[in-house]
């Protein structure tokens, strides 16, 4: 994690020291379970409770151990040990390390989730404040780059808005999905621990009970949590872009807020760049690369290796922080967002009425023109406006071919506006309910 990209929070879930207390209260809880059962002493299982439930570990010995053993988890249990006294013996029996680490990354995977979900609901937020605001405000939709028909801005911050709808279900499935505990001991067989612990440290920690667990919780489960932090990175870097453009000089329909003192360029000063919308969108590409990674981990060897974890020691904090922050800024972007509608409709109307083509295609048709026909007679007069030499409606009005099939009157009724804003309630409805 890289402190300039890094939300507290977030970093928080993936310190040492919060590692280590999820590790202790796994071997705990399972303590506790093993007592219940008569496997071990209830006094040894209250006193590891007693002991180690308020106690701060110390990262520096842990490591120290670990140089020596070269073993995390047993460096942790030997100062475990230190901690709580003799009755450490009984920690960890009949456990494997996975059971310790797989848990953990999983709670902490729950936890980072939650976060995430949380800073969707913030965009959400905003995208439904603005796109409210600027429901009916005309703007111009553009394929290809180019000029299409009109649509309203606040179209496309309802589409937005759906589109990380979704992120959030999709979050929230991939929570679900990795929320599983695994006590099964070496190889998964439950030879040397009781199922019944595995149930009971599950419930404690706020997860399922894993249905088969190689002494590993199978990775296509971090796999899928991974795969929709990239999809959502790149719901990201679709809207970012979208600001992008439109806060581009030639287009200038919103643009990012600039504060009171702010600089642009160390060179121009004349400068307001869309800095905010690039960053997120470089974050975003990060996001994605963690994927591949945590799809190639779903292989491992047989019942175990470790070849996935060095890959999660890093993309699991790295992938979390980086779309936490993500999500946090473009939230605030969108809060901010200055979006002019005066450029919107000068812009909207730079192509003499162009905009309007498609109307005149279908009413040409409907007066009983060939559509091959009336695709002609609508191109060429659009075609001269394309070079500058007037508007359209006036072109169509002399146009004795149109004229023909359509009276100015009618032509003019098809340069309406409103005509293409008639559904928008419709789709907010659909987007946002009754709201």
């Amino acid at each position: 994690m890289i402190p300039r990209y890094t939300r507290s929070e977030m970093a928080a879930i993936w310190e040492p020291q919060t590692r280590f207390r999820i590790w202790f209260e796994i071997e705990a809880h399972a303590a506790d379970a093993m007592a219940k059962l008569g496997i071990i002493p209830k006094a040894a299982a209250k006193k590891v409770w007693d002991k180690g439930r308020n106690a701060k570990f110390d990262i520096a010995r842990i490591d120290e151990i670990e140089r020596e053993v070269k073993h995390d988890v047993i460096a942790f249990l030997t100062h475990l040990a230190e901690i709580v006294g003799p009755e450490a013996r009984f920690v960890h029996a009949g456990m494997t390390s996975s059971d310790v680490l797989d848990t953990c990354l999983n709670v902490q995977l729950v936890r980072a989730a939650d976060i995430l979900i949380a800073d969707v609901d913030k965009l959400l937020a905003a995208l439904k404040r603005r796109a409210l605001e600027h429901k009916m405000t005309p703007t111009i939709g553009r394929s290809h780059g180019i000029h299409a028909e009109p649509t309203t801005f606040g179209l496309k911050l309802a589409q937005a808005y759906a589109e990380f709808d979704r992120a959030k279900a999709r979050l929230k499935e991939a929570r679900d999905e990795v929320a599983t505990c695994a006590i099964s001991g070496a190889v998964g067989t439950f030879a040397q621990v009781d199922p019944r612990v595995e149930a009971h440290v599950a419930k404690a920690m706020g997860l399922k009970v894993e249905p088969v667990s190689t002494q590993v919780i199978p990775r296509d489960r971090h796999a899928m949590y991974f795969a929709v932090l990239g999809v959502v990175a790149s719901s990201v870097e679709r809207l970012a872009t979208e600001i992008r453009h439109l806060q581009r000089t030639e287009v200038l329909e919103a643009e990012e807020f600039f504060s009171e003192g702010q600089k642009g360029s160390s060179a121009m000063p004349h400068k307001r760049n869309p800095v905010l919308t690039e960053n997120v969108t470089g974050l975003a590409r990060v996001v994605r690369g963690y994927v591949t990674p945590a799809l190639e981990n779903v292989a491992l060897w047989h019942e175990r290796d470790i070849s996935h974890s060095s890959v999660e020691r890093m993309i699991g904090p790295d992938a979390t922080a980086t779309l936490d922050f993500a999500l946090n800024r473009l939230a605030g972007v969108i809060d901010k967002l200055v979006v002019y509608p005066e450029n919107m409709r000068k812009n909207l109307d730079r192509l003499g009425g162009l905009v309007h083509s498609q109307r005149i295609l279908i009413a040409l048709t409907q007066a009983g023109v060939a559509r091959e026909d009336a695709y002609r007679m609508v191109q060429r007069n659009a075609m001269r406006v394309w070079k500058g030499e007037g508007d359209f409606l006036t072109f169509l009005t002399a146009d004795k071919d149109v004229r023909k099939h359509l009276s100015e009157a009618e032509l003019k009724a098809n340069f309406d506006l409103g005509y293409h804003f008639k559904h928008v309630n419709t789709i907010f409805k659909r987007v946002f309910g009754k709201s």
